[in-house]
């Protein structure tokens, strides 16, 4: 009974539900960025390139290897499929880019809040006024404890 107590504290601690909504977003992040780079960049690269498509270029490593298209290729013996890690490498570089500008944004947040001057509440302001009141007048000269 003690495990289950244990395991109950463990597993509903902010670390670990913070954690498993981290990973569950940044596999939907991951699939939000897979898609923008083969549905909009490959093709927007392929399109300059006059047609060329990444994902489909390999070097037959094996003389069996006779297909045109990867997956063909790939059963056919090995192949050196470089397309597919330049994809890849690009969705790479996407990622960490966007990290980069995610975490730069909530950097340049933070450093405006520190920045941003704290105003004094409506009582600390009274209580300002009254001190300097008393400071001007004097009237605190002369008090016990003053």
């Amino acid at each position: 009974m003690a495990i289950l107590k244990e395991f109950q504290e463990f597993a509903v601690k902010g670390n670990v539900v913070d954690l498993a909504i981290g990973v569950i977003i940044g596999a939907a992040f991951g699939n939000i960025v897979t898609s923008l780079v083969g549905d909009i960049f490959m093709p927007v690269i392929g399109a300059i390139t006059g047609g060329l498509d990444f994902s489909n270029h390999f070097i037959p490593l094996a003389k069996s290897v006779t297909a045109d298209n990867l997956a063909d290729a790939k059963k056919q013996g090995a192949v050196l499929a470089y397309g597919a890690f330049i994809t890849i490498a690009i969705n790479f570089l996407i990622v960490a880019g966007v990290l980069f500008l995610l975490v730069r944004g909530i950097n340049i947040l933070r450093r405006r809040q520190e920045a941003a001057p704290v105003v004094p509440s409506r009582s600390e302001i009274l209580l300002q006024e009254i001190r300097d009141l008393l400071a001007k007048t004097g009237a605190g000269k002369g008090a016990p404890g003053a």
